[in-house]
């Protein structure tokens, strides 16, 4: 029977010693073990591979493919919401046509908002169903454009900080790559914030449909189902404001501390979107870009255009007018102390002394 080979057992960097003290050969030569560049390499290695961990984490924290909120209408979780929107709905359409019922002498008018009132609570019911799926299939999307977006540009921060770990100027600087461990580290902790968030807002959006959208049923009222699906979409399309930051990133290409502060930078604006709803600053930056215009140019083309594109709104009351104080010149005077001395009446005999 052979002898069983001894280093059959040992696995790695080690059995190359066994097998080369086995020959008789000397200690094999190590250095491009692990890709070569001896200690030194191998932690930087080690760095880099922590770094893209953390970077896909990141992703599947900030859009993951599957919601917490439920697929079908016909779910444990959906399905009690869905009733009660609906039962809702019908007791609005209900109140709605007892109205019109008793106030039938107005004629047209009524029968138009009952026939309006019977239309939107048929559409009403129809989209409570649809809501979930509608969901499900938007975050979906969301997720597959952020993957896409953020790994076929080369000009997206995580793209960036990739390369910058490989070709970067402070590549081999601990410190640099310190400080951008410790930022993914901190954008992890973001991501997870963003996570739940996003997660428990969505849930909570989607079981508050049915009851938001009975509201249709009084004559296609508008108004919440408006404000809910503002504050969904704003939930859905957060991890878009990692994209703001895309203009600042070739500025930062080749210094991992500029992407540091880049990435906590895109964190906190995501978190500022979710809270706070999306930033916008266009009617300012065009007023300024009129104001700037009418400054510097007298001519009445590009002066007409930035007033086309910038007009002046003026404010219109639209509350009832209330009994207002007026202040007189005598109360003033009486709150000043700086009262003046009536004028005299003209004499009744000054003309006869003329």
């Amino acid at each position: 029977m052979a002898d069983k080979d001894p280093c059959d057992l040992i696995k790695g960097p080690g059995r190359a010693y066994c097998e080369a003290n086995n020959s008789g050969g000397g200690p094999p030569d190590t250095s491009g073990v692990g890709g070569g560049g001896g200690l030194t390499h191998g932690a930087s290695e080690h760095v880099k591979q922590l770094a893209e961990s953390l970077i896909t984490t990141l992703k599947q924290l900030i859009a993951p493919k599957q919601a917490w909120a439920p697929a079908t209408a016909d779910g444990g979780l959906y399905e009690p919401f869905l009733w009660l929107g609906q039962h809702l709905a019908v007791a609005i359409f209900i109140c709605v046509v007892v109205v019109c019922a008793l106030t039938a002498w107005q004629g047209t008018p009524r029968m138009r908002q009952m026939g309006a009132s019977t239309g939107w609570t048929l559409a009403a019911v129809a989209a409570m169903a649809s809501v979930p799926g509608a969901v499900m299939l938007l975050n979906k999307a969301v997720s597959g454009a952020f993957t896409t977006a953020f790994d076929s540009n080369e000009s997206t921060l995580f793209t960036v900080i990739r390369d910058d770990l490989e070709h970067g100027a402070d590549a081999g600087n601990p410190l640099a790559l310190l400080l951008i461990i410790s930022a993914l580290v901190v954008a992890l902790a973001f991501a997870a914030l963003v996570f739940l968030t996003r997660q428990l807002g969505i849930l909570v959006f989607v079981c508050m449909a049915p009851l938001v959208l009975a509201s249709l049923a009084r004559g296609g009222d508008m108004t919440a189902v408006k404000q809910w699906a503002m504050r969904l979409l704003g939930l859905m399309f957060a991890p878009f404001a990692l994209l703001l930051v895309s203009p600042f990133v070739e500025l930062a290409r080749g210094s991992l501390v500029v992407d540091s502060v880049l990435l906590v930078a895109a964190d906190a604006l995501m978190l500022r979107m979710i809270f706070h709803g999306v930033p916008y600053f266009g009617p300012k930056v065009a007023r300024g870009a009129r104001t700037l215009v009418e400054r510097n140019t007298t001519n009445p083309v590009a002066r007409a255009m930035v007033r086309a594109g910038a007009p002046d709104f003026y404010e219109q009351e639209n509350t009832p007018r209330l009994p207002r104080t007026v202040p007189t010149p005598a109360a003033r005077c009486r709150r000043t102390g700086a009262c003046c001395s009536p004028p005299t009446a003209p004499s009744s005999h000054s003309g006869r002394d003329a």
